[in-house]
């Protein structure tokens, strides 16, 4: 079978990502064969790519936003990132299993997304509708996922004013989240072609900072200079969640101007496959407007590098074809 692999792990101008040719893989127990059919891409994927995460095993394919047909039973299903847990911890035990400390993850433990087949456990997959085009599927499995506990994380209020910081794949399903719940979205972005789609799906402003004070907040760019503006930019008890696995070093916090009159600064760790249930059967209920870059599978690196430069508005999503 076709796949990608993560070779050596650098910037993406040194071509970290390798094309190999592997055999099919076989499904242990409790596993599944997937066929994949499309892929998001991840901003994760890219840390990995470019070693900001250390890969945990060589040659590793990455990719945890799988959708694609169970071979045998053609059964419609997406892998993500959470591939398999303890079960039998402390936190998983309390119902916090985004915290085992034995989890793995797809793209990262084992082969993802970036690949013809997968396997994964069959207790960790997600059944999904055959009807709907892959392309559309595959961001819900991560950047959907991930934004719906980012939110939760957050406690906007009812009616309160959510400032989003960085607005990818993950920011632009939360900002059509919270603004259907009734929130006020402030996207906070350099691009302007993301500030023409926050508008676009409701945002109430899209430009270096918002306009008025926030409830609440979430830091979907791994840039860790962005959060103490952030904090100052909440309001009296708001929170702040950081999103991605990885961030840049924060900057010394001032007391008085960053975390005074109660503000929060939360991170936000994976998600539970009762989150991934949970924001699956909302967004298949009332589907969100998915935007997408589609890349064939021979551009699969080509999506990482736009990724790399904020050249994608919306999800990138490699189709296999």
């Amino acid at each position: 079978m076709r796949a990608w692999a993560v070779d050596r792990p650098g910037p993406m101008a040194s071509g970290p990502l390798v094309r190999v040719e592997r055999e099919v893989p076989e499904p242990g127990p409790g596993e599944v064969l997937v066929r994949v059919e499309a892929c998001g891409v991840c901003r994760t994927d890219l840390h990995l790519a470019e070693g900001d995460l250390r890969p945990r095993r060589p040659l590793t394919s990455p990719g945890h936003q799988a959708v694609g047909r169970v071979v045998g039973t053609e059964q419609r299903v997406g892998v993500a990132w959470l591939r398999s847990t303890c079960g039998k911890c402390r936190y998983c035990l309390r119902g916090m299993e985004n915290l085992c400390p034995s989890s793995t993850y797809t793209g990262w433990d084992a082969d993802g997304g970036f690949a013809e087949y997968l396997v994964a456990p069959a207790g960790y997959v997600y059944p999904l509708p055959g009807d709907v085009p892959a392309e559309r599927l595959a961001p819900l499995l991560c950047a959907g996922i991930i934004g719906y506990r980012a939110l939760a994380r957050c406690e906007l209020p009812p009616g309160g004013r959510l400032g989003i910081y960085g607005f990818g794949a993950s920011a632009h399903l939360t900002a059509q989240a919270a603004i259907a719940q009734g929130a006020v979205v402030h996207a906070v972005t350099r691009s302007a072609a993301s500030r023409a789609l926050a508008l676009e799906l409701g945002a109430a402003s899209a430009g270096d900072r918002p306009p008025e004070p926030l409830d609440a907040a979430i830091l979907f760019a791994p840039v860790g200079d962005l959060v103490p503006p952030a904090l100052e930019a909440l309001d009296r008890g708001g929170t702040l969640a950081i999103a991605g696995i990885h961030l840049t070093d924060v900057p010394v916090l001032n007391y008085d101007r960053h975390l005074f009159q109660e503000r929060t600064l939360r991170s936000v760790t994976a998600n539970t496959r009762a989150d991934g249930r949970a924001y699956l059967e909302l967004a298949l209920a009332h589907p969100p407007r998915v935007t997408t870059v589609p890349y064939p599978f021979e551009a699969a690196g080509q999506a990482l590098v736009d990724l790399a430069k904020d050249q994608v508005s919306g999800a990138a999503v490699v189709i296999f074809t």
